[in-house]
């Protein structure tokens, strides 16, 4: 059963929605873009999912959306604001996972050394303003400094699978098709359900990966 929690921060209120795991050992705590809220079809699919397999998921909707803005701050208030979270989040007294899609997936990989995240989950990571691929971004994924998923759709006008650098300590999954939302069109050889599963199965297996021991 899910439940809801108000947590204030500087920057005003923020919104947790908890989906507890059976005998947990991990949380995914996850944010929504710029653009939209945890009602994005792969974050649902998550909290759908990953339960089930011992890990509690925290959708995590940031101050400027619980206060019914249309347009997200500056990326130093988005940091402000999980970092305000981050105590109410690690408060189960487990690892936590950072996580986020698109704006959401930037603030997790600046913070997550300094706040201690034991990983990052960076869905459908902006690595460009569409367009300007010279606007690079991948110095915020490459310097998260923990283990890190990236999974991308592979039409994401933000930055395609094959755009990104071979350099920096994570893995990257492509979604066939896929644009910024995941969303597949018609005419893929993919429907729509198969490449959430495609989400869903990378991230089970590599949480997983995250239990074995590192040599």
């Amino acid at each position: 059963m899910t439940r809801t929690e108000i947590v204030p921060t500087e920057t005003g209120d923020a919104r947790v929605t908890w989906y507890p795991g059976r005998n947990p050992h991990l949380v995914l705590a996850a944010s929504h873009g710029a653009g939209g809220g945890i009602e994005a079809r792969d974050l649902q699919a998550l909290a759908a999912t990953l339960p089930a397999h011992g890990v509690t998921v925290a959708l995590v909707e940031q101050p400027w959306r619980v206060a019914g803005k249309k347009v997200a701050p500056a990326p130093k208030t988005l940091d402000t604001g999980w970092r305000g979270l981050w105590p109410a989040l690690s408060g189960p007294g487990l690892p936590v996972i950072a996580g986020g899609r698109s704006a959401g997936a930037r603030v997790a990989c600046r913070t997550a050394r300094e706040l201690g995240a034991a990983a990052v989950l960076a869905l459908s990571f902006p690595l460009h303003p569409p367009g300007r691929p010279e606007k690079s971004r991948a110095e915020e994924l490459i310097g998260a400094g923990v283990p890190t998923l990236v999974v991308q759709g592979g039409n994401d006008p933000f930055g395609k699978p094959a755009e990104f650098p071979d350099q920096g300590a994570y893995e990257l999954v492509e979604v066939p098709y896929g644009d910024h939302g995941f969303a597949v069109p018609k005419r893929a050889d993919i429907g729509q359900d198969e490449a959430l599963d495609v989400i869903t199965g990378a991230v089970v297996t590599w949480v997983r990966s995250l239990d074995r021991p590192r040599g």
